[in-house]
């Protein structure tokens, strides 16, 4: 299969930061997605309605000529968070989700969740009016190892927040492992989960080939082999209940390649590209548009887009980095190549 017709895609998880960095990455996604849900972590965090409307209107403003993209607007889960809060963003018809980071979880996330008992009644609000529960699933406990951090989080809070709270709808993101796949499969209706295209693609190994690869490392952190080949069996199925979510998250390079270096991949600039690859390795190509453009949509209670984008089989070189303001942002795959290119015009490809 040389070309690829797909209904165009949505990004169920995107950090598109704000200011020059927002209008340095905005145009990768708008080329390709039709929509993406917006994480709320910048800083100060987007906690309210109204931060997350003027967010909004940023994002707008920062479009490239004759772009169709719509950003789907998250507010940042925090102690502080109100069932009134909750309320106002509903009405708003704007905001479709609260995101919950463990405090201290990744980047921006200090301004979490400190304890999940504190938000109950938001939790509970969220259930009634019908917000999505956008779930960064790692404990924090300094006792954990890193790479257990995901799994002991099923078992220690959302396990028993999926049972508590039977009506909430939540998606699990970015999911890493083995464990988290089969919570999914085995959890109750309107629990589902993202994949990132790092997860797809690379195992740990990845991050020390060659030496230490700072671009190479997210939270949560690259799992082994048999925990990628448990997410590539789960895509190859399917199962309606995994979705897109590039997790894109774009940090400066001197930030990145650091003694304390900053947990993110920004894989925006090839956002399908990168999916598609790891679905032609596994021969479930048919299942990519499923995954990319409908599954997402479907959960969230969105209609499906009716726009095309094509896909040709034509390797293309990545840049060693992209402008990022006035610093340098490093792609993922960088000075490499990539099997699949978006047809020029397909959409409106403007990278």
């Amino acid at each position: 299969m040389n070309t690829l017709t797909l209904t165009r895609p949505d990004d169920w998880h995107l950090h598109l930061r704000d200011g020059e960095a927002l209008r340095a990455v905005l145009p990768f996604t708008a080329a390709r997605f039709r929509r993406a849900i917006v994480m709320p972590n910048l800083k100060p965090p987007v906690a309210t309605t109204d931060q997350a409307l003027a967010y909004r209107g940023r994002i707008l403003d920062a479009l490239p000529a004759g772009a169709t993209f719509e950003p789907l607007m998250t507010l940042y889960l925090t102690d502080r968070t109100t069932t009134a809060e909750v309320d106002r963003a509903k009405a708003s018809g704007l905001i479709h989700g609260l995101k919950f980071y463990p405090a201290g979880a990744t980047t921006n996330s200090d301004s979490g969740v400190t304890d999940i008992r504190r938000v109950e009644s938001v939790l509970a609000r969220m259930s009634d009016v019908g917000l999505v529960l956008q779930v960064h699933g790692e404990v924090t406990d300094n006792d954990v190892d890193v790479f257990d951090r995901e799994a002991r989080f099923i078992d220690s809070v959302l396990a028993p927040l999926v049972e508590k709270f039977s009506r909430l709808k939540i998606v699990f993101e970015h999911i890493t492992t083995s464990a988290a796949a089969r919570f999914v499969l085995h959890a109750r209706q309107g629990v589902a989960a993202t994949l990132t295209p790092q997860h797809l693609l690379m195992n740990r190994n990845a991050l020390f080939t060659g030496g230490i690869r700072p671009h190479h490392y997210c939270l949560p952190v690259l799992k082994t082999e048999p925990d990628r080949r448990t997410l590539l069996d789960v895509i190859a199925s399917g199962d309606p209940r995994f979705f897109l979510g590039t997790d894109s998250a774009p940090h400066a390079r001197h930030t990145k390649e650091a003694s304390c270096g900053c947990a993110g991949i920004f894989s925006a600039h090839a956002g399908i590209e990168l999916y598609a690859e790891a679905f032609e390795a596994i021969g479930a190509l048919a299942k990519l548009e499923g995954f990319a453009s409908h599954y997402g949509a479907d959960f969230y209670g969105l209609p499906r887009n009716t726009e095309k984008i094509i896909l040709i089989k034509e390797g293309w070189d990545v840049p060693a980095h992209y402008p990022f303001g006035s610093a340098e942002l490093v792609p993922l795959r960088a000075g490499e190549r990539i099997a699949w290119r978006v047809a020029n015009g397909s959409v409106n490809e403007r990278c």
